[in-house]
């Protein structure tokens, strides 16, 4: 009989707690999806999450190097969040795991069911993701908030 590969978690102990959270995740998702965000985008794209849980999350995220902020010097102010080099790092880590629990749920893992969040066409779209996710240029220029919990400043 083969013995069971012993793995050791001590590894995670920096990131655990950021990563095991729902909306971590989800986070990594989009910004993994599509790349560039804005806050009120990443705020239409997770349904259900709160603006100060987002906040709270993408600073976390920022702090063990999974997503970068990048603020623009523009009036009005422009912040944009996008998964880091370690981010896409651990993006493509969990790739495996998204596949079989597309799998264990009978989905295609390339092709959501059109009332997931996450699916181009699905609720919660904006304009402006679309034409992301098409390759288009915006076409609003509204104030999309930056992120930030004027709390932990």
């Amino acid at each position: 009989m083969k013995e069971a590969e012993h793995m050791c978690f001590c590894p995670l102990e920096g990131v655990i707690d950021v990563i095991s959270k729902k909306w971590a995740l989800l986070i990594v998702n989009a910004l993994g999806n599509y790349g560039v965000l804005r806050f009120k985008e990443l705020e239409g794209r997770l349904r259900g999450v709160s603006p100060k849980t987002l906040s709270d999350t993408l600073f976390k995220l920022q702090s063990i190097g999974l997503v970068d902020r990048v603020a623009y010097n523009e009036i009005p102010p422009r912040v944009e969040y996008r998964l880091s080099g370690e981010g896409s790092r651990f993006r493509e880590s969990i790739t495996p795991l998204i596949r079989w629990a597309a799998e264990r749920e009978g989905w295609n893992s390339h092709c959501c069911p059109s009332t997931c969040q996450m699916h181009p066409g699905g609720p919660g779209i904006s304009e402006r993701l679309r034409s992301i996710h098409h390759g288009s240029s915006p076409t609003s220029d509204e104030d999309e908030g930056d992120g930030r919990n004027p709390a932990l400043e």
